[in-house]
């Protein structure tokens, strides 16, 4: 394991990453036993507390097993992980994961013109002035992605609050909760999509007429180009490096 000293401002968190990205990288496969927690503290330069909790953390995310008696071993996070991992995924080392990227971009495609459908068929009037506010903010903040990005954001949560779905609420909680801290990475590359202020309107007028084939067609009218256009500057990102 490329393990190395622990910055101790935050070191449950440095703790977490570092054996998180030996898992991600297969330097921890799955079925392999963690090292002690005495040996970890001792190479990573930290307190035998600090390395538990952190471990505690992982059980928690479903990435490590603790056996009665047989330490603590691995677990298959693909298997076994939540949506909540995905934000450490799509920023390993600060920067987007291309790979990561493109698996989210995929559930948004895919899942967006559904949630439209079923916000459309139980939401409608209700959300009027909800979307109409996010949409005009939206507007209001042209030239300005980043800001832009936020209002999307806003508006895509009143869609799934009409959408009335647990399921979708939060598979949406964690997929903003990994898109969030990417926002200003991302921008040059959503610009495309946050700057149709006229296709968002026509979607939050699709669900308000409570349209359910309508706001399927418009939201995949606002998701796909843009979706296509990201996905060719991921291609192009991973051909680099």
């Amino acid at each position: 394991m490329a393990l190395r000293r622990v910055d101790r401002r935050s070191v449950t968190d440095e703790v977490f990453d570092q054996l998180l990205a030996d898992m991600i990288d297969g330097e921890l496969a799955a079925g392999e036993p963690l090292p002690s927690e005495r040996r970890l503290a001792e190479v990573l330069g930290v307190s035998r507390p600090a390395v538990r909790e952190a471990i505690q953390r992982m059980t928690h995310a479903g990435l490590v097993q603790v056996r009665q008696g047989g330490g603590t071993v691995v677990r298959d996070y693909r298997r076994h992980a939540g949506l909540d991992l995905l934000p450490r995924l799509l920023l390993p080392a600060g920067q987007p994961d291309p790979a990561v990227a493109r698996s989210i971009l995929e559930a948004r495609l895919y899942v967006g013109p559904k949630v439209a459908m079923l916000a459309a068929e139980r939401g409608g009037t209700r959300l009027a002035d909800a979307l109409t506010a996010a949409v005009d903010a939206l507007d209001a903040a042209t030239g300005d992605v980043v800001a832009q990005q936020q209002h999307a954001l806003t508006f895509w949560d009143h869609v799934v609050d009409g959408a009335d779905s647990i399921a979708f609420r939060l598979m949406f909680n964690g997929l903003r909760a990994a898109y969030e801290p990417a926002i200003e990475a991302l921008a040059t590359a959503m610009a495309a999509e946050v700057s149709r202020v006229e296709n968002y309107r026509a979607l939050a007028d699709a669900i308000v007429a409570g349209d359910a084939d309508a706001a399927r067609t418009a939201a995949l009218d606002l998701l796909s180009p843009a979706t296509a256009a990201m996905m060719s500057v991921l291609d192009r990102l991973e051909q680099e490096s």
